[in-house]
Parts: C-alpha cells; sequence; structure tokens
C-alpha cells in the first residue's frame, strides 16, 4: 500500500564539546622521569603516562614495501632497519594485521601489505628481536574489515555460523601456535577489525557475539596471559559506544580490551574520546586503548595516489606539519591516560607506509603496487571485492601521515613517543600562517581579512597585517562562480615574520536553490517522505554520517525499504540547471538486483534520473544531473531508494544551481 508523504521533523539535540587541549604541565613524582630535553619539536609530557603505557605502531606493510625498494633511515642519515629505528624513538609495541588468503586464484596478492600469516610471524619476530611486544590482529577475511566491509574468507563463504564458530576457534588457535612457535611475544590479540556492526559476514550481536567468543576461548586457551581485544570506531557518534560496550555485557562476549580507532580529522574531540572510553572501563572494568591513529604532517601527495586527508569538510585542528603531527599523537596519549589505569595507550597506524617512487613516476609506482602488494589495493583484489578495491585499488593513501619523509629519512615526531615520556622543548619558531576560507554568492560578498593568525610552535599564537594580491582578486571578479586560491604577504618588522606568504581560498558559490539542502535548520516541512510501501517512519533528521554540518537524512530499517525524499521548488529564474546530492551507506555492489537507487529532477519539459549505489560507509557518492532546461520555475527534486532490510546511509548537501540563463 502506498503511504501518503510525511513531513520529517527534526529531534536531534546538538551538544557541542572543545578540543582537548592537552597542554596541562605534569606534577612528576620523584621516581618519574620529568625534566624535558633539548629537541627540534615541543611535546608536553603526558601526564599519567608510565613505562607500561602501550607506545604501538601499525607496520603491516613494511615487508611489501621493503620488497618493493623502500629504504629507511636513522637520525644519523644511515640505513637502518625500521624496527630498531622504532625502538630507538621509544615504541615498545607493533600492531599487524592478518588476513586468512589474501591472493586470488593464480597467487597474485590483494595488496594492502598481502599480509598472511606468514609475513605477520616475520614481522612479528623482529619486532620481538627489538624488544616490542605484538599486537595480533585477525581480521578473519581475505582483505580489508572495517565497518562497512565485514566478509568471510573465500573459503568460509558458504559456512552455516556453527561451521564459522568452530574456523574462528580453529584458525585463531592454529595461528597463535605457529606464531609463538617461531619466537613472536605476542602480548594482545585483536578479535576483529572495527567490527561495529558485522563480523565474519554475520549481523545481529547474538551472531557476533558467539564468533568473539570463539576467537577469545581460542586465546584463552593458548594462553591466559594474553589479552583479548575488541576494536570498534565512531566514537564521536552520541550513544554508539554505550550500546557496543552493552551488547557485548548482555551477550557475555569474554574479552578484556575495548580498542577505539581515533583518527581527529573524523572522530570528534579528544574529550569526547577520554568520556566514551571511561564510562566503558568504570562502567564494564575493561582496560580501553586507542588501536589506530596518525596525523597529516604534508599536505603533499607523494606517490600519485592520493591521500585520506587533508580533504574537504575535515576537522584539522592542528598545523599540517611535523610539529602539528607530533602534538596530534601527544594528546591522543593524554587522552587515553586521562581514562586512569585502565587506559593502556594507542598506535600510530602504518606510520612508514611510504612512496614506493615519485608521484611523477605513476606507471612505474603501479607496477610495484601490483607486484608486491605495496600499494592499499591491488587489481587482484577484484576477485574478492570487485566493487571497491577492484575499481579504486593503487597506491598509500597514508604517505603524508607517515613519521618519515618520502625518502624514508624519520621525522622529529617519530621521537614522540619518548618525548612524551620527558618533554622535549625547540626554539620558539613559526609553526603555520592560519589560511584564510571564505564562501561567498559573489565577488562583491568578499570580505578578505585585514589580520591573519600567525601560530608558533610553543602552541602560542598572534595577529599580523596582511597584504592580499590584487591581481588574484581580479580573476575572481573577472570569472565569476569558482573555487579560488588568492596569495597573500605578511606586513611586519620581526624578522621571522617579514615577508612570510599568506594564502585564502575562496569558494564564489551560485545560488543554491534547494531550501534546507544540508537539513541544518530546524524547519524541516520542505522535505517530505513517501513510503511506497507498508514499512515506514524509517527516514529521519540525525546527528549521525553528515556529510556536511551536523545533521542529515538518515534511513535504516530492519525489513525491505522503499521510499521517496523529495522537495518541490517554485519562482526559480528561467534557464539551465544542474542537481547534485550526496548518498553514503551500506555497500551494495552493480548485481545487486533488488536495489535501485536514483537521484531525478522533474519539470514541464520532462523527467531526468541518475541512477547510482553506496558502496560503503562515509564512500560517499556524488550523482549529478545536468543540463536541466526549466521554464516555468517549478520543478521537483527526489532521491528514491528501494533496498533490502538491514540497508542504512544518510542523504545531504543537495545542490541545484543555474548555469546559464
Amino acid at each position: 500500500m502506498k503511504r501518503k508523504g510525511v513531513s520529517l521533523l527534526c529531534s536531534c539535540a546538538i551538544a557541542l564539546t572543545t578540543m582537548h587541549s592537552g597542554l596541562s604541565v605534569s606534577n612528576a613524582s620523584s621516581d618519574e622521569v620529568s625534566k624535558s630535553v633539548k629537541a627540534g619539536i615541543n611535546v608536553t609530557k603526558v601526564e599519567g603516562i608510565s613505562e607500561d603505557t602501550i607506545k604501538g605502531v601499525d607496520i603491516s606493510s613494511i615487508i611489501s614495501l621493503e620488497e618493493s625498494g623502500v629504504k629507511f633511515y636513522n637520525f644519523d642519515n644511515k640505513e637502518q632497519d625500521i624496527f630498531k629505528t622504532f625502538s630507538e624513538a621509544g615504541a615498545n609495541y607493533v600492531r599487524v594485521r592478518v588476513w586468512n588468503d589474501p591472493y586470488d586464484s593464480d597467487k597474485n596478492g590483494y595488496g594492502g601489505g598481502n599480509n598472511d600469516l606468514e609475513k605477520a610471524i616475520e614481522i612479528g619476530q623482529r619486532a620481538t628481536a627489538n624488544n616490542m611486544k605484538v599486537l595480533i590482529d585477525f581480521h578473519y577475511s581475505d582483505f580489508w574489515a572495517d565497518p562497512a566491509k565485514q566478509k568471510a574468507p573465500k573459503s568460509w563463504k558458504n559456512y552455516t555460523l556453527e561451521e564459522k564458530e568452530k574456523a574462528v576457534y580453529e584458525y585463531t588457535k592454529d595461528s597463535l601456535k605457529k606464531l609463538i612457535n617461531a619466537g613472536v611475544d605476542v602480548g594482545m590479540v585483536q578479535i576483529g577489525n572495527e567490527t561495529n556492526s558485522e563480523f565474519v559476514g554475520e549481523r545481529g550481536w547474538d551472531n557476533m557475539s558467539k564468533l568473539f567468543n570463539a576467537g577469545s576461548k581460542a586465546v584463552r586457551d593458548i594462553n591466559e596471559d594474553i589479552l583479548v581485544a575488541l576494536h570498534f570506531t565512531n566514537p564521536e557518534k552520541v550513544g554508539n559506544y554505550e550500546g557496543i560496550s552493552k551488547k557485548l555485557n548482555t551477550y557475555n562476549v569474554d574479552y578484556d580490551v575495548f580498542a577505539s580507532s581515533y583518527y581527529p580529522f573524523w572522530h570528534g574531540t579528544l574529550d569526547n574520546l577520554t568520556t566514551q572510553l571511561k564510562n566503558i572501563a568504570d562502567k564494564y572494568g575493561k582496560k580501553v586503548m586507542v588501536a589506530e591513529t596518525s596525523y597529516t604532517y604534508t599536505a603533499e601527495d607523494g606517490d600519485g595516489h592520493g591521500n585520506t586527508s587533508p580533504s574537504s569538510g575535515q576537522t584539522l585542528d592542528y598545523p599540517i606539519s611535523v610539529q602539528g603531527q607530533a602534538t596530534s599523537v601527544r594528546n591522543v596519549f593524554q587522552a587515553v591516560c586521562d581514562v586512569g589505569e585502565a587506559g593502556l595507550g594507542a598506535f600510530y597506524w602504518e606510520p612508514a607506509w611510504l612512496p614506493v617512487g615519485s608521484a611523477d613516476n605513476y606507471e612505474n609506482n603501479k607496477t610495484l603496487w601490483e607486484k608486491f602488494g605495496s600499494g592499499w589495493a591491488s587489481s587482484y583484489a577484484k576477485e574478492y571485492d570487485p566493487d571497491d578495491a577492484g575499481v579504486w585499488y593503487g597506491g598509500s593513501a597514508v604517505d603524508n601521515q607517515a613519521l618519515f619523509d618520502f625518502s624514508g629519512k624519520p621525522l622529529e615526531s617519530l621521537n614522540v613517543f619518548k618525548y612524551m615520556m620527558t618533554g622535549a622543548t625547540s626554539p620558539k619558531a613559526v609553526e603555520e600562517v592560519k589560511e584564510t576560507n571564505i564562501v561567498a554568492n559573489s565577488y562583491k560578498e568578499i570580505d578578505l581579512p585585514k589580520e591573519v593568525t600567525v601560530k608558533y610552535n610553543d602552541n602560542s599564537k598572534k595577529k599580523v597585517k596582511v597584504r592580499w594580491d590584487q591581481k588574484d582578486l581580479k580573476e575572481i571578479r573577472k570569472n565569476g562562480y569558482g573555487s579560488y586560491e588568492v596569495d597573500g604577504t605578511l606586513i611586519s618588522n620581526e624578522s621571522d615574520l617579514k615577508k612570510l606568504p599568506a594564502k585564502a581560498k575562496i569558494e564564489v558559490k551560485s545560488i543554491n536553490y534547494v531550501v534546507n539542502s544540508s537539513f541544518e535548520e530546524e524547519d524541516t516541512s520542505c522535505w517530505v517522505v513517501d513510503y511506497k510501501n507498508d514499512n515506514n517512519g524509517y527516514v529521519n533528521i540525525k546527528n549521525e554520517d553528515p556529510k556536511s554540518g551536523s545533521l542529515a537524512a538518515h534511513f535504516y530499517s530492519d525489513s525491505d525499504m522503499d521510499f521517496e525524499i523529495y522537495q518541490n521548488i517554485s519562482n526559480l529564474p528561467k534557464g539551465t540547471y544542474e542537481l547534485k546530492a550526496n548518498i553514503q551507506g551500506l555497500y551494495f555492489d552493480s548485481s545487486s538486483e533488488e536495489v535501485k537507487m536514483k537521484l531525478i529532477v522533474e519539470t514541464s519539459n520532462g523527467r531526468y534520473e541518475k541512477e547510482f549505489l553506496t558502496n560503503g560507509w562515509c564512500n560517499w557518492q556524488v550523482p549529478e544531473i545536468k543540463d536541466i532546461p526549466v521554464a516555468d520555475g517549478n520543478v521537483k527534486i527526489s532521491v528514491e531508494i528501494k533496498a533490502p532490510s538491514e540497508a542504512w546511509g544518510t542523504i545531504d548537501d543537495f545542490e541545484l544551481i543555474r548555469v546559464n540563463n
């Protein structure tokens, strides 16, 4: 039965928190090392840190990188085993991911380090030889596992739940035996990777919990002293970790450590991270840690593949610099230590995933990625993951977040692992001239500031006068809407400031005729949802996975869904228009016959459609319809989604603009 359209209501209260400063000064006891050392960066000693705090690195891709010819050096500019370099810098733990069978039928590696058990043993042995303990991160898949993808290994594809339980237990136990017999000092085992809502192809906490316990039992049967960790992400989502930890408790899951991913450009404030982890520690008696974190030291792309950060819409609360990177890492450790004794520490994710060649040598890089698996995915991965890795395969998306420069020389931020124990100071210097960002609807609205903020490496700031390039501004006036960069020069008598460059990024936007296009305004009556089957009420405005701002139209149902979200727009100027929207959600591949997703615009001239499919969490699809004629000023814009039960996602940031008269 077709349901009548109903207006969406906004029912979400937004709470804003401030960024954890992490700048308090330690009152060290007599048996703590408290004297700050002279260094090339400033690092405030972490309060509450101890020699037992996990100061870890995940360098799972290292063997494939070395096979591709990547070399690493120490601070004396001499080639050196990277495990020794990390140990000397204060790291005491190594995390390594393990995939069951990351190879196609012809034994070509899927990439991402080709991290099978054999590589885990070699990495574990090298870590152990350099006095670092090892965390084994079992994904229980043949390639990347994350909130959007938790595919069972190929050989388990048709297993029943009971067969998967047995397989998880036996695989875990057998793998641990081999690791320990090879001399690897295993201190912790992670049962799954970012298993927010699915694990080994199973959804629902009853089934997932049985599989968690199968892995946990295998670890206990091998060695009860090895810690069992479960790994989740999205601490920034309201109620997410409370809900997960409550489910784990309800289903009596046996584990020791609740591990969280925390990337500052995605996962909210550090104050919130501490609050979420402390709640789990206090309420359920679990140890907690950060299993993955990182930060950018440069905006450059080293290998031609492109990087995950910086990117539009991300929160970058630290300068993109070596100092900013070190401060970010230090503050993550402080956030975990602020939990108390239950806070174990943190791991930096892939601090050595460097380019295998320069960005202008892409074809040669591609050959190495394919041969040795040193990119995030190879083309061979399409056998297992056809619509993500099979399409977007390539190099390192985090080479600008490494703790080494592109040539393998260590950055001073690598020493943050030991500097956070003592503190470190360096001479005061300019760290960043804060970039100016302006969004305007026309050239006349552009109001460039007379002063910009200069930030120093000791976290102090000051305002300095700036002169903007008039030629750049004339170019904007001439060309109209679009994205521009305007150069500036600081005006100061101080030698460290005189003639320093400044930059302004300006976006001149054509008028967006969609009302409440990002769902941020309280009045959402302009948006209507038409439920086309007996199942309704599953589309809501929520603070969950927005593309921008705080809110988006979120959809989820435990039964089949079929709906249209639309808006009627009138009084448009006559002309030609373009429409686009942003949609992300559950992974669907091109063979999903029961799934239909469309962006639609209807005018007096006809109906125009663009089909698309969501393909994973935060993999934003941006369907776009161009050359839309509008003669009478009236249009209807909509997104139609038909999908099976358990489908989920968000719709955000509609844009309807006129491109010509």
